[in-house]
């Protein structure tokens, strides 16, 4: 247990740390709620590119497929050769409330027909549209996943300040209003105590001077 001084200037620093740490907790809780708001606008948004994410992986299968049916498998597989290759990000980042989240700048990866790598001449059109599609998948991969990141740590981040509210206004501020009250209490009888010893003091000052004075 804290060694507390049972003082009025102890007293005074105790109610200004409780004032401090409810300032404390205020602005936790203003943060916390603004960062909840921030993360279900957020979750919204994964929720619709996840749905546009499998419609659109649906509809690149499905062309994939119409393409393997019809097209030369060698045509197909060597236009897929052509148009591998890496894929380059630039990853940046900004604050939210001063959670630190990622920005995903790139180029679209849909491309045009002379951007693949492959001849024009050699392919045709079902191959052109099953490469669009998986390019088009792989944007909203590449966007998702940024999205994604800044939802997990602002998730996090709602978890933290939680826990630091929850500290602040279960342990610390009771802790301190207990300290503050102890001291006001044994103030009070401390005062009670010198009031008593000072009537004490003065009946006795009175008798000595009734039996000091003299007799008429």
């Amino acid at each position: 247990m804290e060694q507390i001084n049972p003082t009025r200037m102890e007293l005074i620093r105790k109610n200004a740390q409780i004032k401090l740490a409810e300032q404390g907790r205020d602005l936790l809780r203003q943060k916390m709620d603004a960062l909840i708001q921030e993360f279900f606008h957020i979750m919204e948004s994964v929720s619709q590119s996840r749905d546009e994410l499998e419609r659109r992986a649906d509809v690149a299968q499905h062309s994939l497929l119409i393409a393997l049916a019809v097209d030369d498998p060698v045509t197909l597989k060597s236009a897929s050769f052509a148009t591998r290759r890496g894929v380059t990000l630039d990853i940046k980042g900004k604050n939210i409330m001063g959670v630190p989240v990622p920005i995903i700048e790139k180029k679209r990866f849909v491309k045009g027909l002379l951007e693949r790598g492959y001849s024009i001449l050699g392919v045709s059109g079902r191959i052109d549209e099953a490469a669009e599609n998986f390019e088009a998948e792989l944007d909203l991969i590449i966007s998702l996943a940024e999205t994604e990141t800044s939802l997990r740590r602002i998730g996090s981040e709602i978890q933290m300040t939680r826990r630091r509210v929850n500290a602040l206004e279960q342990v610390l501020i009771p802790e301190l209003k207990r300290q503050a009250k102890y001291i006001e209490i044994t103030i009070d009888e401390r005062e009670r105590e010198d009031l008593y010893r000072l009537k004490k003091v003065k009946k006795i000052i009175e008798r000595k001077k009734k039996t000091q004075s003299p007799q008429l």
